[in-house]
């Protein structure tokens, strides 16, 4: 505590007797992530230290919902106001994260200033950078209202997310919300939008990018955790920063692709239909015991990871491969590491969760199929990219593979999060994939639970927020760059 009060100019000239009767003044407390630790308009008694973590200040407006002004970290001080006159709080402090902070009653402080002149000139001086800065702040604030804050464009922008974004946009941006997906010829419609948020099916070529960049867009926020449709390289040339949202809930994605081994191997979709037309016949909805087969898993990061978790505990043998083994999963879950060839040869279940590169491209192709058991389960809510359509459908026709479950495909920008049940599918190996019995394809859907679509939207308003404070490129906390050496 004495470190951090020396560091703080009010006690930075206090000898350390002082600072002692400082320290013992001072009242330690915590608050957790979203936490209000105080409210605009209400009375105040006393000012705070911030000892770890991060604090919002956010400031009420009229009819909409409170903006956040400035974010206060590790030596920042809050509250010093009400040492003069009014000690109704300007602001609204909110904790960004768990935090830690120190609180000085108004009072006490007051008595301290009788005493030392140090403090009552170290306070003078505060207050003068203070107004500065304050000053600053509310002319932002007139230039940038609720209405008319940062401009953001959303593509491919879909009503059950744009209420969230709506919701949780405690920053004041000004959202519009395209329906429409990114591309050369739907580009235009980001003119005067400096932030651009699209998803992993958005176009984001070289041709796309500098027609962004002329538009004046110097932002592009995605709102998944791949960016394999983005030219970075372009990006970079043209100084458009790029960030994502690096992990969401892993368990949601995990949880769907469960969800498709389950209902593949006990054949509930079939069953439920037939229910629904009477058809109580079992014929056909013979499953397997999971416990004891053996799963492999491909791509070790959150969402693989979580998967093996849930397989451990349906009772199977974990194989996995991936660039980086991680221990925990070796000597909690007893998954062991294979090369690709072994995990292929040995599962009786594989699922992708590997991310999209030009390594891992039809990483599941004829030859790669050929090594596999017969009638083994393939499971992707990775990237379609990672299957080659034709091979997987050559394997379905042989009986090499007995099932296929999945939430991507390669050529899925075309069709999903889109109706087409009044118009057809010309896409004719999408259309050849859905008329077989074991295959079962839902619409890019293992991320939509309200727990990942929350962190999606906070974590994207987070980065948008960033940008708008000045990070760039690099410096973004989740920013996307070229690889080195690239």
């Amino acid at each position: 505590m004495a470190e951090l009060l020396r560091n703080i100019r009010w006690f930075s000239q206090l000898d350390e007797q002082s600072l002692q009767i400082v320290e013992r003044m001072i009242e330690p407390v915590t608050f957790s992530t979203g936490d209000i630790i105080c409210r605009e308009g209400e009375i105040g008694d006393k000012m705070f230290v911030i000892e770890s973590g991060d604090v919002a200040v956010l400031k009420d407006v009229e009819g909409a919902s409170p903006i956040e002004v400035a974010i206060l970290h590790r030596g920042d001080m809050a509250g010093e106001l009400g040492l003069f006159g009014e000690r109704r709080r300007s602001a609204t402090l909110k904790a960004r994260c768990q935090c830690s902070m120190l609180t000085l009653g108004y009072d006490d402080f007051e008595k301290l200033l009788e005493h030392e002149s140090t403090i009552a000139k170290a306070l003078l001086s505060y207050m003068s950078s203070h107004l500065v800065r304050e000053t600053s702040t509310v002319a932002k604030l007139r230039a940038q209202n609720a209405e008319t804050g940062l401009r953001v464009a959303f593509f491919s922008a879909s009503p059950y997310r744009n209420q969230l974004y709506k919701q949780k946009n405690c920053h004041g941006f000004a959202l519009h919300f395209f329906p429409v997906p990114l591309s050369l010829d739907t580009a235009p419609l980001a003119t005067g939008f400096p932030v651009v948020v699209a998803s992993a099916n958005d176009c984001f070529d070289e041709k796309v990018i500098e027609a962004l960049a002329e538009l004046g867009v110097d932002m592009i926020a995605l709102r998944c955790a791949g960016y394999n449709n983005v030219d970075l390289h372009a990006c970079e040339r043209l100084d458009i920063s790029v960030a994502r949202v690096p992990a969401y809930s892993p368990y949601s994605v995990a949880e769907h692709a469960v969800a498709l081994m389950m209902g593949l191997n006990r054949r509930t979709h079939r069953a439920h239909t037939r229910i629904r037309d009477s058809n109580f016949s079992l014929d056909g909805l013979v499953g397997f015991d999971m416990h004891g087969k053996t799963a492999g898993v491909i791509g070790t990061g959150k969402i693989g990871a979580c998967t093996l978790d849930i397989l451990h505990g349906f009772g199977c043998r974990l194989l996995a491969h991936s660039r980086t083994p991680k221990q925990d999963l070796i000597h909690r879950l007893g998954v062991r590491y294979v090369e690709l060839d072994e995990l292929l040869a040995e599962s009786d279940i594989i699922s992708l969760h590997s991310a999209l590169t030009p390594d891992s491209y039809h990483l599941i192709d004829s030859k790669a199929i050929a090594k596999m058991k017969p009638g083994v389960m393939v499971i992707n809510t990775a990237r379609g990219g990672l299957i080659d359509t034709e091979a997987l459908l050559d394997g379905l026709k042989t009986g090499k593979i007995g099932y296929a479950g999945l939430d991507v495909y390669e050529e899925e920008a075309k069709y999903f999060y889109r109706d087409f049940s009044d118009s057809y599918i010309d896409d004719d190996t999408l259309a050849r994939l859905t008329t077989f019995g074991n295959v079962m394809v839902t619409g890019h859907q293992g991320s939509l639970t309200q727990d990942a679509q929350i962190n999606i939207v906070e974590t994207t308003l987070a980065n948008i927020r960033e940008y708008e404070l000045g990070k760039r490129g690099g410096d973004l906390t989740n920013a996307v760059t070229v690889p080195p050496g690239s």
